[in-house]
């Protein structure tokens, strides 16, 4: 019996215990509706649109105080040619990480860069940064522009452009087409999206806010599959001004960007000889006759030895004669007279054109009568005798 008892006195207080729990939840449920802050009511661009100005609060060490459970590490190898400069510029890279309380170690043997994190590490995310500036190193970028990656606001991309064209030349084309004649097009990029871009062998490095690495990484993968910079770039340019007008924020701006056709439609190419497809029938072709078939036919099959051998000789007799004429066909030619040209009388001269001799003569005399042109050597020494005179005769 008392066993019975305290078990049910035990399932009573349970069950006590729950519906006061309940009780207590539903109260709380009722409380937090109650709670509920009524929505703003705001535009939705206002509540999307992020304010002029506003920054994310920097990451301090009141934010992880007690730092990182375990050490991560990220390690990349560098090419040959880089090791001279890494080697000179290694003292700044880690200054620039010990700041942040990474270590930094340079492997000359092996080329490779390793970073790690230490015990005194409170930034999560530092040691993603610290990879970048490595990667960044390794794919020649200057310390002075790598070392920016630290940087809260500042996001890198490295972009492969190797695998996207497999001719060599036309590889090598397309990227000279996104440097440009003496880098234009690669700073007039970087004015456009307030990035630094550097292209290195197969890959594209860019460092710049996230809005200007997509626009990047959408012009270099267009120029690699042969669409022209400059049609982008006049897109950013216009992108740009529109971003000006805080009134067009909130509106599509298709209707102000340039749309650009392909003019160069790749013609498919033809074949020099065209194979035209019989009709389909399901029945063999006919079987060719035979040379017996074909004697058959003409009834030489019957004939015998001596006139098969007498209608050969004839046949050959027959071509002979016809080759024998057309040569000398070919040699009469050469004795045929060409066709001579129509004797072609010449007109009588009209009594209306006639030429006055007359009239011709009178103006060559008056012609002669007029001096034209410089003077005669003769008249020249005259001349100057007359004025030497008069010179005299004023004296």
């Amino acid at each position: 019996m008392d066993s019975s008892t305290s078990g049910n006195t035990g399932s009573n207080s349970k069950m006590a215990s729950s519906s006061f729990n309940g009780q207590a939840i539903a109260d709380g449920k009722s409380e937090f509706r109650k709670k509920k802050p009524k929505p703003d009511n705001r535009d939705e661009s206002e509540l999307l649109t992020v304010p002029d100005g506003w920054k994310e609060p920097a990451f301090s060490k009141e934010d992880n105080p007690r730092g990182l459970l375990e050490e991560s590490s990220f390690a990349t190898l560098f090419p040959k040619y880089r090791e001279a400069y890494l080697k000179e510029c290694w003292p700044l890279v880690q200054k620039a990480l010990n700041e942040h309380h990474i270590s930094a170690t340079l492997d000359l043997i092996e080329g490779s860069m390793t970073v790690c994190t230490t015990k005194k590490t409170f930034d999560p995310y530092i040691i993603i940064r610290a990879r970048d500036l490595i990667k960044l190193l390794a794919r020649s970028v200057s310390f002075e522009q790598a070392v920016r990656i630290l940087q809260d606001d500042v996001a890198c991309d490295i972009i492969k452009i190797g695998s996207l064209v497999r001719n060599k030349e036309r590889f090598v084309k397309r990227r000279q087409r996104l440097i440009g004649p003496k880098g234009s097009t690669l700073k007039a990029l970087e004015l456009l999206t307030n990035c630094y871009i550097m292209v290195q062998g197969n890959t594209v490095s860019v460092i710049g806010p996230f809005s200007g690495l997509k626009e990047v990484r959408k012009v270099v993968l267009d120029t690699m599959k042969n669409i022209h910079p400059i049609y982008n770039i006049k897109t950013l340019m216009i992108k740009r001004e529109l971003a000006k007008d805080s009134e067009l924020r909130s509106q599509s701006w298709e209707r102000f960007l340039p749309q650009f056709k392909h003019k160069n439609v790749n013609k498919r190419k033809e074949p020099k000889k065209k194979t035209v497809k019989k009709e389909y029938t399901p029945f063999p072709p006919p079987q060719p006759e035979s040379q017996i078939d074909k004697e058959l036919a003409s009834g030489e099959y019957f004939l015998k030895a001596s006139q098969k051998k007498r209608q050969k000789m004839e046949a050959i007799k027959a071509k002979q004669a016809e080759a024998l004429s057309k040569r000398q066909e070919e040699r009469n030619k050469a004795f045929i007279p060409p066709k001579e040209k129509p004797v072609v009388k010449p007109k009588e001269a009209s009594t209306e054109n006639k030429i006055d001799v007359a009239a011709i003569k009178e103006k060559v005399k008056k012609a002669k009568n007029k001096k034209l042109g410089a003077l005669s050597a003769e008249e020249v020494k005259l001349k100057l005798e007359a004025d030497e005179k008069k010179k005299k005769k004023k004296k």
